[in-house]
């Protein structure tokens, strides 16, 4: 039976899961969810998330949400096709993609999030963007930056010399920063500009940000 991803192209989220089956070289299916509409917030969707959430999950009989958690079940469960994203070879390198995922998820994910509802999501309802709310935010993720940079010094990958879920992560919500006037946040950080210009050249993050849509 075919994996089943619900959600929207849009989506961070989606896309999140969307390379990472990318990456492993696994078929799957796209199941497009009415977000204008609100399917999302109604059944059968809310069967799949109870928290109205995209996206959701089918793996045969394993039905699953939240995107990071997906992923890890996917490289777990196929660790042997494609990319080892959790570079499950080594307790060591595995146990370093853990601490940047989770550096991803509670440091990374927030700024950036807030920075780009604020740039890009409101300004489509008509409203003009907090800039004070954008410059305060941008300064907590330079300080996410600035550490990035120091650990990109050391290494070519945040968890070491080989690319994982812990940079996969990241691309998402970069597709779309990187288009807007904050890039140079990115761009003027020689090791985390190199980082960037690696992770989203591959082939997966090409294939599936080029479907990407908030702009």
């Amino acid at each position: 039976m075919a994996i089943k991803v619900h959600g929207a192209l849009f989506s961070t989220c989606t896309a999140r899961v969307l390379i990472c089956l990318c990456e492993k070289g696994l078929d799957y299916e796209l199941l497009p969810i009415d977000m204008v509409a609100g399917a999302h917030k109604q059944q059968p969707f809310r069967s799949l998330n109870p928290f109205g959430e995209i996206p959701a999950f089918e793996d045969g009989e394993v039905s699953l949400f939240e995107s990071r958690a997906i992923n890890r079940y996917l490289a777990r469960k196929h660790k042997d096709i494609g990319t080892d994203l959790l570079l499950s070879n080594s307790f060591t390198q595995s146990a370093l993609v853990e601490t940047w995922m989770e550096v991803e998820a509670h440091k990374f994910d927030s700024p950036s999030s807030v920075i780009l509802r604020q740039i890009i999501v409101i300004p489509k309802y008509g409203k003009a963007p907090d800039q004070q709310v954008i410059e305060t935010e941008m300064e907590k993720l330079g300080k996410v930056l600035d550490v990035y940079e120091e650990r990109l010094s050391k290494s070519k990958y945040l968890a070491g010399e080989n690319y994982s879920l812990a940079d996969l992560h990241h691309i998402p919500p970069l597709v779309y920063f990187m288009k807007t006037s904050k890039a140079n946040a990115i761009t003027s950080r020689p090791h985390v500009s190199a980082w960037w210009n690696d992770i989203s050249l591959r082939p997966a993050t090409v294939k599936i940000s080029a479907t990407m849509s908030l702009l």
